[in-house]
């Protein structure tokens, strides 16, 4: 059997790989192996539990806190809100744990559990390795554990108190108010779709427009947020407004758009941002950090910015722990999942959102300015299937072809091979001055890999 926790939690098409008695079952084990790790310290154990609107998510939820409670845990469900908000109160209520229910920007039938540590911190694999064999353990018929019974169980409160409070943190950590900027905002039809624009507002923005504002349920991730751009773009156009943004299912991530509907995505983001806390003094040891998929664009902006990078590996758990083991305040992916270290634990899309409204507010200067302190570089992305991963770094013929490569794009452009790690393939990216170019040598290096690892 695989390992059910991947980078993100566990996921699964909700009702068949994700059930209700797999939920039950980690929460249980989650709750014991935290207790014996001593992340209880002797008193009764309260834990955050929150859900994007998802159908599934009303059984699952129900599971997992069935599952806590019969553990010993104490609840605080706070309903519908984003992953970042149910990270902010595990750590601002002081709670021993935090359960999110989501599969963020995954389709509708999908769903996923993850499990936050004390603080919003997302846990150790160590933990996750420790929850699992606990869980299959029980769930392979093996001793049953001691249960509490009477006023030893958990009890289950609502905590309507949660959006309130999470809106108020993100408002209060704002350098300022967003008096005078227009917006449109695109809630996926997920967590955020009614945080967001209440943030906003209450920020003093004017919210010309919403779009995936109405969860029904059925419909998160539907042809809106930040993986389906073009409905926002269009509105931008229509509305003429100073700001678009479009969250994911979980809003964590955020993507934005200009007044004439172009995409401003998360290298921007982060170059836009990075220059402003360098400004204000809170871009901690003067460093952002992004992974090696990063449009060359970027790093080149912020060499001229006079801002140091250090590159990850893909994926925002490695840029979370760059930031967090060398106390870097700023970091992200170019898919629009930025980590603001000193005000959140992991990506949050609508304080994101906040920070550029508050940009454009600060300097009155249109988005599509702000964004042009970048210039993206055409990146072309291949992934050639059926080939030997494990020796992109041994082929003397592919190391070959790399190396011409290089030579002709010289400084202007650059080539990331780089194995699946969870296919048998290689992902080609080049990127160069022009598009032609860049797919040209993309699809002479896709073929060299073909003919070197086949």
């Amino acid at each position: 059997m695989g390992r059910l926790f991947g980078t993100d939690g566990v996921r699964g098409v909700a009702n068949q790989g994700l059930t209700a008695e797999l939920a039950l079952g980690l929460s249980v084990a989650a709750a014991h192996v935290l207790g014996e790790a001593g992340a209880f310290d002797g008193h009764r154990p309260v834990a955050v539990v929150g859900r994007d609107p998802r159908a599934s998510g009303e059984f699952l939820e129900a599971a997992v806190i069935a599952g806590l409670a019969s553990a010993g845990v104490d609840v605080l469900r706070v309903g519908v809100l984003p992953t970042p908000a149910v990270a902010y109160l595990t750590g601002a209520l002081g709670a021993d744990f935090g359960v999110m229910l989501s599969a963020s920007h995954n389709a509708m039938p999908d769903n996923g559990i993850k499990f936050l540590a004390r603080g919003g911190h997302k846990l150790d694999d160590r933990i996750e390795d420790a929850i699992e064999a606990h869980f299959h353990k029980h769930a392979a018929g093996g001793e049953d554990w001691n249960r509490p019974t009477g006023a030893a169980v958990g009890r289950v409160r609502e905590y309507t108190e949660g959006f309130d409070k999470y809106v108020a943190h993100l408002i209060g950590v704002l350098p300022n108010r967003l008096d005078g900027i227009r917006v449109v905002i695109d809630g996926a039809h997920g967590a955020a779709a009614y945080v967001a624009p209440e943030a906003f507002a209450r920020a003093g923005a004017e919210v010309v427009h919403t779009l995936g504002a109405e969860p029904t349920g059925l419909n998160i991730n539907d042809g809106v947020g930040s993986t389906h751009l073009d409905r926002l773009r269009a509105v931008m156009r229509e509305h003429s407004a100073d700001l678009g943004i479009a969250l994911d299912g979980d809003a964590d991530r955020c993507l934005a758009a200009d007044a004439a509907g172009d995409e401003v995505d998360g290298d921007q983001i982060i170059a836009i941002l990075a220059v402003a806390m360098k400004e204000a003094g809170t871009l901690r040891r003067n460093t952002a950090v992004a992974t090696v998929m990063s449009n060359l664009g970027f790093k080149l902006a912020m060499e001229r910015e006079g801002i140091d990078l250090v590159e990850t590996s893909v994926g925002d758990r490695y840029v979370l722990e760059a930031m967090k083991e060398h106390g870097f305040a700023l970091g992200g992916e170019q898919s629009g999942h930025v980590i603001l270290l000193d005000h959140a634990t992991t990506g949050d899309g609508t304080l994101t959102g906040l920070m550029l409204g508050a940009r454009l507010a600060a300097t009155k200067q249109p988005l599509a300015d702000l964004a042009a302190v970048m210039t993206r570089l055409p990146q072309v992305l291949i992934n050639v299937k059926g080939v030997d991963k494990s020796r992109v770094g041994t082929s003397e013929e592919l190391a070959a072809a790399v190396a011409a490569a290089e030579a002709e794009l010289g400084a202007t452009g650059r080539v990331l091979l780089r194995p699946s790690g969870t296919e048998p393939l290689v992902r080609v990216m080049v990127e160069a001055a022009d598009e032609a170019q860049a797919q040209s040598v993309a699809e002479t290096l896709a073929e060299a890999v073909r003919s070197s690892l086949s």
